[in-house]
């Protein structure tokens, strides 16, 4: 939640965004993607932003155009506003491969398991100034090193079992609930050997199982990771930036 108000607090105006990359459509990932085109939309908007996503992303969005058909007309005659529908150009994503190339930048879709979704899928940055692979959610997955292999900076997702066990002991759905959190997403010790298999630069920690335990500290999250990759890690905090090359 808060996309739009975080960019704004990084710096990035968001009349500017040209992109936007869902991995997949789990509430936590998709939720905000119509409001942050709207609020860009409001905020001056007037060059297109293409969005790319698992199969669903071009649905999703001529529905998310209907649910505010009301709003956008009304506002497009009363303030006189470009026709935001125009704007949002989305583009399903059904298999891996280059989903973007400009001159300043490849973008490549990996696909990559998060059970039970299988349209789920990482991303790949090549730049100038360097290569950034973005995991996505993922179960541990060994073909996501070679997917990452040699790239500056490797995003990872990450799940702490002793966190893991101490949410679920107060959970309802505790039982089921675990057994999900384990089968779809990467332990910290696994996010290590998966670092390590890529000879990544720099490995940055995110989308951290569960995230909001307050007994989890830094040391938590990399300690595991240690037992496999030597190299450089970053545990990745809101309005963190890292510049290139790292």
């Amino acid at each position: 939640m808060g996309v739009s108000r975080q960019l704004v607090r990084a710096g990035v105006p968001i009349p500017q965004v040209k992109y936007i990359f869902i991995s997949h459509h789990h509430s936590d990932h998709n939720l905000e993607y119509g409001n942050l085109f709207y609020n860009a939309w409001a905020a001056g908007l007037s060059t297109p932003i293409h969005s790319f996503g698992p199969k669903g992303i071009e649905a999703m969005t001529k529905e998310y155009w209907e649910l505010n058909k009301f709003d956008v007309e009304t506002r497009i005659e009363d303030e006189g506003r470009p026709d935001p529908r125009k704007l949002l150009i989305a583009k399903d994503i059904s298999d891996d491969g280059v989903v973007l190339k400009t001159s300043d930048v490849t973008v490549t879709a990996f696909r990559t398991p998060h059970p039970p979704i299988t349209d789920n899928f990482a991303y790949k940055f090549e730049t100038p100034d360097g290569t950034i692979v973005f995991s996505s959610d993922t179960a541990y997955n060994p073909k996501l090193a070679e997917f990452a292999k040699g790239v500056d900076v490797l995003v990872h997702e990450c799940l702490y079992v002793p966190a893991v066990d101490r949410l679920v002991a107060t959970t309802k759905n505790g039982a089921t609930l675990k057994k999900h959190l384990l089968d779809s997403h990467t332990s910290t010790e696994d996010v290590g050997r998966i670092a390590a298999a890529a000879g990544v630069k720099t490995l940055v920690l995110s989308h951290f199982v569960p995230g909001d335990d307050r007994q989890v500290t830094d040391d938590d999250w990399t300690r595991d990771v240690k037992k496999n990759y030597s190299g450089r890690i970053v545990v990745a905090k809101d309005l963190m930036e890292l510049k290139l090359p790292v």
